[in-house]
Parts: C-alpha cells; sequence; structure tokens
C-alpha cells in the first residue's frame, strides 16, 4: 500500500535552531526576537495541535516522548532516521550532522516492536565513519505501489546508500539533481516531491537538467498519478513536504502545513482533493526554526501488527 493509518510522531524535549544542519538547510530560519524557552513553548503547542488533528481525523498516532538529555533539537523530524516496511524490515539511516544521530534510540524500536512485527533490521549507521548519509524518507520518497524510489542526490542522500537501499527493498531508484532559485542543491527529497496514490506534488523547476526533469515528469505520468508541479515559491512555503495517510475508516487524507496549504492555487487544491481530503496544520515556528514541515514530523508504520 502507498499509505498507512499508523504513525509515529517524537514530541519535543528542545526543539531549536540547529546551526549544523543550517549549513545544509537553507529551509532554516533563526528567529532572533524569540527566546529558547519561547521556541519550545511554541514548538510543543504546536505539535500538540497536530498530534490531536491527526487523532481527530480517525489516524493511529504512536507519540514518543523525546528525551531532555542528550539535547535533539531536531527529534521532531523521525522520518529521518528510521522507516519502518511492510515486509517486517525496518531500516536505520546514517545522519548527516552529528548531533541528529542522537535521535536513533532503540527504545523506540522496542517500543515498535511491542505492537508490530519486525523480522529484520538494516543498520546503516555505520557509514557516518564514511561521511556517507541518507536520511530516511528526507532523503528517498517512495512510491511503493509501482516500486519506484526517487532521491534527489545531495550532502545528506548519497547516491550509493541510495541504491543499496533500493537493492535490498527490490525498487527501482530514480536518481536526479535538484536546486532552489538560488542555486543551493536541495538538501531533502520530500521538500520538492510527494507521491501519494493516484496524484504527485513536485517542483519540476527544481530540476535542471532537462532529461532529467522529463524522465522525472514522465515516469510519475505513466504511474498513473495525476501531476501537480509546484513553482519554487510554493516549495519555498513547503508546499512539497505533504504526506497522503489513510484513517482507520480507510479514508484518505493529505496532511500539510497552513502555509503549505495557503501557497496553493485553488486549482491545485482541487485536484488534490479529488483524490484526498487535504487537512492543513499550523507548524509555523517548526517550519521556520526547524527548516522541516508535516511530511517530515511523520515516520510512517508499514509493519504488520502482531495481532493480525
Amino acid at each position: 500500500m502507498q499509505t498507512t493509518s499508523n504513525i509515529l510522531l517524537v514530541r519535543p524535549a528542545n526543539f531549536a535552531f540547529n546551526p549544523e544542519t543550517a549549513l545544509t538547510n537553507t529551509f532554516q530560519n533563526e528567529i532572533k526576537t524569540e527566546d529558547i524557552e519561547s521556541v519550545k513553548r511554541h514548538a510543543i503547542e504546536e505539535f500538540d495541535l497536530f498530534a490531536e488533528t491527526l487523532e481527530s481525523k480517525g489516524v493511529t498516532v504512536f507519540i514518543i516522548n523525546d528525551t531532555p538529555s542528550p539535547v535533539k533539537p531536531d527529534a521532531i523530524f523521525p522520518n529521518n532516521w528510521i522507516t519502518f516496511h511492510a515486509d517486517g524490515t525496518i531500516i536505520l539511516y546514517p545522519m548527516c550532522t552529528e548531533n541528529r544521530r542522537l535521535e536513533r534510540r532503540n527504545d523506540v524500536i522496542d517500543l515498535v516492536r511491542k505492537t508490530f512485527k519486525i523480522t529484520e533490521k538494516l543498520d546503516l549507521s555505520e557509514y557516518e565513519k564514511e561521511n556517507k548519509f541518507l536520511e530516511g524518507t528526507g532523503s528517498i520518497v517512495f512510491d511503493h505501489i509501482n516500486k519506484f524510489a526517487y532521491a534527489c542526490l545531495s550532502l545528506r542522500t548519497n547516491k550509493e546508500l541510495f541504491i543499496k537501499v533500493c537493492e535490498r527493498l527490490q525498487y527501482q531508484p530514480v536518481c536526479f539533481n535538484a536546486s532552489d532559485k538560488n542555486g543551493h542543491e536541495i538538501y531533502h527529497t520530500n521538500v520538492m516531491l510527494c507521491i501519494g496514490q493516484k496524484f504527485a506534488v513536485v517542483c519540476l523547476e527544481s530540476v535542471a537538467n532537462p532529461q532529467e526533469k522529463a524522465y522525472v515528469n514522465k515516469l510519475l505520468t505513466e504511474t498513473g498519478h495525476s501531476v501537480i508541479d509546484i513553482t519554487f515559491e510554493q516549495m519555498n512555503s513547503f508546499a512539497g513536504n505533504m504526506l497522503e495517510i489513510h484513517t482507520k475508516e480507510n479514508k484518505s487524507i493529505v496532511v500539510l502545513s497552513q502555509s503549505s496549504f495557503d501557497s496553493l492555487t485553488e486549482t491545485q487544491k482541487s485536484e488534490i482533493s479529488n483524490y484526498s481530503e487535504l487537512v492543513p496544520v499550523s507548524i509555523k515556528t517548526i517550519e521556520t526554526i526547524g527548516g522541516g514541515s508535516a511530511r517530515c514530523m511523520m515516520a510512517e508504520i508499514f509493519l504488520e501488527p502482531i495481532n493480525n
């Protein structure tokens, strides 16, 4: 299945601007006027509203509390360090910045194991010693139905590791290069591409190479997706960073931030709404300071429940 109704979230203990990740993430902005405690408070408020919104829509949400120590400013984005796959495999990923490597927690895996069947663990974290990184579903956007995996290459998305994961999961890799309006490489694929069951949101103008752009567009179209092309400005408002999931009643919803929702045209909203209900949530502090949005906050659990 392309979507799941089981979502893991991490409630932040020390959300803050991370200067280490800001070196490669142009979406981050440090707000000088807000003190550390104010930022932490706003992030927790936004997180709680986000989790409540998902639960109110009929999504099963597993909330893990971040540990106060060691300090992990980006713990709210668990999709970068772990993925949970339908065949029972979990994958742990090598993270680019040292303070994000602290987010990998065995106790989180143990908690998931109490509810879901885990048959194999693929730990790629050793590649950090070789300065090779691949940051989960930040780096990789999966088309589970058609067995394609998309990745825009960057310091955080190593081609060799990407292909290794694709071979293990038996997906066909699709590599390309993508940059923002100023020519800076896009740090994560999931800010410029979202793949749902029947639609795909993509910032095609970020793919400068004409052959790569045509190939990505052709693949998305040929696999039955209605392609919704967004602009650089919409991408900067995180319009590409949305995620389709489904409720316990098997109803499709697309979770996105309020800022990304507001950036979409009425035509684009209508196109997506043909396939799924748009569910916007205000997470302005998390987006502005963390440089990630709604999709980054959600780690999908495709594992089979133990009671099945």
